[in-house]
């Protein structure tokens, strides 16, 4: 797949929880290259993750509760970073044996899109649209009570 239509809070046109109202806030999964498991699968790419996106270079995971946007030509798609994306059992039959423990805490990121675009493969921009709001307390240097 070249590019990936991505449509405002229902995820990735194709993908199988595309419109699945029970994956609205998860319906879209970042991933870091970096991440990926090739000590146990030199081979080993996006489609045996069940990932969305693969970003090089970006330590995804680190930005959970964030909104961050994403551009690769067509112009921004905008994402809610919700949750840490855990991986399954699964990984271990079709990686490879130790591939769940060695994704744990580096799955990647389920997400809600919050506009429509198209991202392709290739360089993107990144770029944070919106900090989560304790972040932004501490970083003010403001205490939240």
């Amino acid at each position: 797949m070249q590019q990936a239509e991505v449509r405002r809070h229902l995820g990735v046109v194709g993908d199988r929880y595309f419109a699945q109202a029970a994956h609205h806030d998860a319906s879209v999964t970042v991933m870091a290259a970096e991440s990926l498991p090739l000590d146990i699968n030199p081979d080993v790419d996006l489609r045996q993750t069940r990932r969305n996106i693969l970003l090089r270079g970006i330590d995804i995971d680190a930005y959970i509760g964030w909104t961050i946007e994403l551009d690769s030509g067509d112009g921004p798609v905008v994402l809610a970073l919700n949750r840490a994306a855990r991986p399954c059992a699964w990984m271990d039959t079709v990686i490879g044996p130790g591939a769940q423990r060695a994704l744990r805490g580096k799955g990647g990121v389920r997400c809600t899109p919050l506009s429509d675009g198209v991202l392709r493969v290739g360089r993107a921009s990144f770029r944070v649209v919106e900090q989560p709001i304790s972040r932004v307390n501490k970083v003010a240097g403001r205490r939240r009570e």
